[in-house]
């Protein structure tokens, strides 16, 4: 359920994630002026890391981004029947995945392995057309791409597909281990190891049109890792990658979510009242407590329980309170204190945000829980509304 009009999300909803779009394009922007004249894949997987694919999508493109990036085949297919033109690249795929239907949507795939290369060819000659490839090379992550020992007969494979009229070879690509740690020496060695791979490609005549390397926190950090084209992820969305660097304004990003909810309920108890699941939480003085609508279901951790904080905006009075109790799936509870009865029923209630008004940002979140805003933001689950400003 998708709301574009905010007023109607305010009004109506029990819980909303706000994402502002002119955020989304602005921190484009903002890559682009860092990365110079380095090109722009803004990465929009798993629905715009929870943002949403197609909004997020036509965001980034408005903000300068001339590629997107994807994991999986569907979610590219989806960006070409919402209209939109720009490259893009998909990049994780199994043995028998209609790759068919990414040729015929002029959709670039990767290959990290000569089975790949060959259901690409096999595709392209399945519907009369060229495939876009893109070569991957594992300079140490250890995930994705062709070993180095393997390197070599992936580039052979490519360049003989290549030969037989099959494959155009776009792209030769790789993944940094600590792209957010410039100083890290694996930095290094990987982009040794990144250089040997493309100096081997050249040597038996594959030369790419596009080089790619940097994720977020390499575009931001690591200048030798920018080549032709950078993939920006959660710097897209106005979150920080660099550990010691949380602050994403302190890059000109600015996040663009904010997770907010309604009180759907507020009750006086007397000292010593447990709450929620096996009573984690005890009050240790008369209070109110307000129940918020949101749970584990909608993507809330249940590391949360006793850790995170929220905003609670009341008639007079604007509170930051911690998770009060097991969070549960559908709801929390949180202890808004002792005292009148500023809040009640309907009030609102902001989990994170760009921070600025006082509330909790996703990094925070991610403190909390011992995690990374990545997962904070991409696990928002999908009982809880896209309302989207700032078009």
């Amino acid at each position: 359920m998708t709301y574009r009009d905010p007023a109607v999300a305010a009004a109506a909803l029990r819980a909303a994630a706000r994402v502002d779009l002119g955020a989304i394009s602005s921190n484009v922007a903002r890559v682009k002026e860092i990365v110079g004249p380095a090109e722009v894949m803004a990465v929009v997987k798993a629905e715009g890391y929870g943002h949403g694919l197609v909004q997020s999508a036509l965001a980034a493109v408005e903000g300068g981004a001339t590629w997107l990036g994807v994991a999986f085949l569907e979610e590219a297919v989806a960006l070409r029947a919402a209209g939109i033109g720009v490259r893009i690249l998909c990049w994780l795929g199994t043995p028998g995945e209609p790759v068919a239907e990414a040729v015929t949507a002029d959709i670039d795939v990767s290959a990290s392995a000569p089975w790949a290369i060959a259901e690409i060819a096999n595709a392209a000659l399945e519907v009369g057309r060229v495939a876009r490839v893109h070569l991957k090379v594992d300079t140490g992550l250890s995930r994705g791409g062709a070993v180095m020992g393997d390197w070599p007969e992936l580039v052979q494979a490519a360049a003989k597909a290549r030969a037989e009229g099959y494959v155009e070879i776009v792209g030769l690509w790789s993944h940094l281990v600590h792209g957010s740690n410039p100083a890290h020496p694996t930095t290094a060695l990987q982009i040794g190891a990144f250089n040997d791979a493309l100096s081997y490609a050249a040597s038996v005549g594959v030369t790419p049109q596009i080089r790619h390397f940097a994720n977020s926190g390499g575009l931001l950090l690591v200048p030798g890792t920018r080549f032709d084209l950078v993939r920006a992820g959660l710097a897209t969305y106005g979150l920080s990658p660099v550990p010691d660097q949380r602050d994403s304004a302190s890059f000109g990003l600015r996040p663009a979510m904010t997770l907010t909810a309604r009180l759907a309920l507020t009750k006086k108890v007397p000292a010593g009242t447990g709450v929620s699941y096996s009573h984690r939480y005890v009050t240790p003085v008369p209070t109110m407590l307000g129940l918020v609508p949101l749970g584990y279901a909608d993507g809330v951790p249940r590391t949360a329980t006793n850790n995170a904080e929220v905003l609670v905006r009341g008639r007079s009075s604007t509170v930051r309170r911690t998770i009060s109790g097991t969070v549960c799936m559908d709801q929390f509870v949180v202890d808004l204190g002792p005292g009148d009865d500023d809040f009640a029923a309907g009030d609102d209630v902001v989990l994170f945000g760009p921070g600025d008004r006082g509330e909790p940002t996703a990094q925070d979140w991610a403190d909390a829980c011992d995690t990374i805003s990545y997962e904070i933001v991409t696990r928002i689950g999908v009982r809880v509304p896209r309302v989207y400003e700032g078009a």
